[in-house]
């Protein structure tokens, strides 16, 4: 049966605050098209303001997690007066903006992946900041192939693994299989399809009992640092951890530790 637009992202949530996102349009192999990315960017966003929600995952339906872009999409848009650059760009563009969304996002994001994630879609698994896969899973950055070299892809894989490891997928487009992914670190892990999602969700209940302005704190301040110079970086998580000490969870945990208890988190 084929899929309405209208639920291509299924979205669902437990009580204990975990938000899954299942990409539901396997006619097309979940690829990123207008609108599926339109709908993940606003379901992010919205999630990012969400004090119930404290961790997101992203999985998918199908044997394909994500084909990356969407080529009919932009084969049509080729027809355009200017061959399409103007919708390219904006298509890229959005493309970006939503794996920023994912980095910047306050609540962690795991990656489930079952299938093939290729392209924009091997890119949406390594913004991801935890990503488990099936044992079967299988990862590509194939444009090369076709002649569309996976630019916007690239960003954030070599964000992800060595520049060799990177250059050698971007060049070869050639397919990884789990293993290589996780040796590279562009995946924490895999597991038989059938343990998949018990897996990520054990692993999301897990981060979604500690403090959720803590972890906050900790995932922005990561990418942050990231970016800085060894001395910059110092400088800026000396003030980052000056003002999670002084953070009434920072006092809980401690005396909690101290006295040989669990923490009463209050954002939890």
């Amino acid at each position: 049966m084929k899929n309405n637009s209208e639920n291509i992202l299924l979205i669902d949530s437990t009580d204990t605050g975990i938000l899954r996102l299942t990409l539901n349009d396997p006619d097309n192999k979940n690829a990123l098209s207008e609108l599926m990315i339109q709908k993940l960017i606003n379901t992010i966003t919205d999630a990012s303001k969400d004090n119930s929600v404290k961790v997101v995952v992203i999985a998918s339906i199908g044997n394909v997690f994500c084909s990356g872009h969407n080529l009919k999409e932009i084969n049509e848009a080729r027809k355009a007066d200017d061959s399409g650059e103007f919708y390219y760009l904006e298509l890229f563009k959005t493309c970006s903006s939503l794996m920023q969304i994912i980095v910047n996002c306050s609540k962690p994001v795991i990656a489930e992946v079952s299938g093939i994630a290729t392209a924009a879609g091997c890119q949406l698994v390594a913004s991801c900041d935890l990503a488990v896969s099936s044992n079967s899973a299988k990862f590509a950055t194939p444009g090369v192939n076709i002649g569309l070299f996976c630019s916007t892809p690239m960003v954030a894989l070599s964000r992800n693994v060595s520049k060799k490891d990177a250059m050698k997928m971007l060049l070869t487009g050639d397919m990884i299989n789990a293993d290589e992914a996780k040796r590279i670190s562009l995946i924490n892990d895999f597991v038989p399809e059938e343990e998949l999602t018990k897996s990520v969700m054990d692993l999301a209940e897990k981060i979604s009992k500690k403090s959720a302005s803590v972890v906050s704190i900790g995932k922005e301040a990561f990418y942050k640092q990231s970016e800085l110079n060894l001395f910059d970086a110092y400088e800026y998580t000396s003030r980052v951890m000056t003002e999670n000490t002084l953070n009434e969870n920072a006092k809980e945990g401690i005396n909690a530790f101290l006295e040989k208890r669990k923490p009463n988190w209050e954002d939890i």
